[in-house]
């Protein structure tokens, strides 16, 4: 049997109507969605429509929304588009917090080797960052503050709203990397004080290689940035590139399944969440981010006497787990948040994150932590005195 696949923070498996709704779109929308012909405008209604379900999502307008390949380079555009803006206003200054994924560091460090100078903020022991801690960080020469929606690792939601309502009131950008909890935790992304933020495709159950900036424009804010990336015009300038029809018609349904659908997900990805925490603290495991702030799909924990690598192996012929973020695992470094959030050794080097869905079968999933129990008993030479996880439902 095929290990059970625990690591959608990485990516998440494309949910079967959004399969179909792309196929459909190869099928039959061929034309260049900025050809003047009919191919040409079917494509172009197609990509509007899916501007206009992305934008449900976050309460966001059409014009509002920017396609990208990802998040990634949606932070890229964010940050790095502000430059100019920066350069010419004088506000040279940046707030951003230490557990931001390396797509919002290393374009901030590009900012900081420009001249910029940037203050990072380091969260609380819980792994969450402190609004006021923000708040009181900003200056008059402050051009941007950008704090992450969910941390990837922990599952942690930030404190988007209190922060965005400061920028509003301080006139300062708010870019937000949203990329975890779009499409999860809905209503602090609608708060008018965030300026842009960044989405993927493949985080809400659509194909990978598509995502989006959303730039609020009450504020005439998009004319702002500046493109990174040149030749074409698309997307209003911003982001010149042929849109991939197909991708944005899946991402588009994906978002709006992912609004419709929100409350049974929510239940689903709950239901299982007591099933793996009940297993890993019969385990003896340590989590990391506080549980009142954490998203029901996530679990961060270290296990009495593993090594994040020695495990990851030795289960993953039952679970697919990760140590960290996807695209930085490969370094083998400790995780830059879970190392600001003050953990020390063994913790540290032990931390391992268990990611599922609502599309993760529950009968699978305890077939397969009975397996991993047996492997992680061998090496703490004990058992639990009971097994109720693999029977809650």
């Amino acid at each position: 049997m095929s290990p059970v696949y625990l690591d959608c923070n990485a990516s998440n498996p494309i949910e079967p109507r959004v399969l179909q709704a792309i196929l459909e779109a190869y099928r039959s929308l061929q034309g260049n969605a900025g050809s003047p012909h009919l191919h040409g405008q079917n494509a172009k209604s197609a990509v509007h429509i899916a501007r206009d379900q992305i934008g449900r999502t976050v309460g966001a307008k059409r014009n509002e929304v920017f396609f990208t390949s990802g998040a990634t380079e949606s932070n890229n555009l964010a940050i790095l588009g502000l430059a100019e803006h920066g350069r010419r206003t004088g506000k040279m200054h940046i707030v951003s917090s230490a557990i931001e994924h390396k797509a919002v560091l290393e374009p901030l460090q590009r900012m900081q080797d420009w001249g910029f100078d940037v203050t990072l903020i380091k969260p609380q022991s819980t792994g969450r960052i402190c609004s006021q801690e923000m708040i009181d960080a900003i200056r008059t020469e402050t051009l941007l503050v950008s704090l992450m929606h969910v941390n990837n690792e922990t599952g942690v939601i930030q404190p988007i709203e209190r922060l965005g309502q400061a920028a509003q009131e301080k006139g300062v950008w708010m870019h937000v990397d949203a990329a975890q909890g779009f499409g999860r935790d809905l209503e602090q992304l609608r708060h008018p004080g965030i300026t842009s933020m960044s989405v993927s495709g493949h985080k809400v159950f659509g194909p990978q290689g598509i995502g989006a900036l959303i730039v609020r424009r009450n504020r005439n804010e998009s004319a702002v940035l500046q493109p990174v990336m040149v030749g074409g015009g698309q997307e209003l300038g911003l982001r010149s590139g042929t849109l991939p029809v197909p991708l944005i018609v899946g991402f588009g349904l994906a978002a709006e399944l992912a609004l419709s659908e929100h409350a049974l997900r929510q239940e689903a990805c709950e239901r299982l969440g007591a099933i793996v925490s009940q297993w890993a603290v019969s385990h003896g495991a340590r989590v990391h981010g506080a549980a009142e702030h954490r998203l029901a799909h996530v679990l961060n924990v270290s296990f009495p006497h593993w090594d994040a690598d020695d495990l990851l192996e030795s289960l993953s012929e039952h679970i697919s787990i990760s140590d960290g973020a996807a695209c930085t695992s490969v370094c083998a470094t400790a995780s830059h948040v879970l190392s600001a959030m003050g953990l020390s050794e063994p913790h540290l080097s032990g931390a391992v994150r268990l990611s599922w869905s609502h599309l993760t079968d529950a009968d699978s999933l305890r077939i397969a932590l009975e397996s991993a129990s047996r492997i992680i008993e061998a090496r703490q030479g004990h058992h639990p005195a009971s097994r109720r996880w693999g029977h809650d439902s």
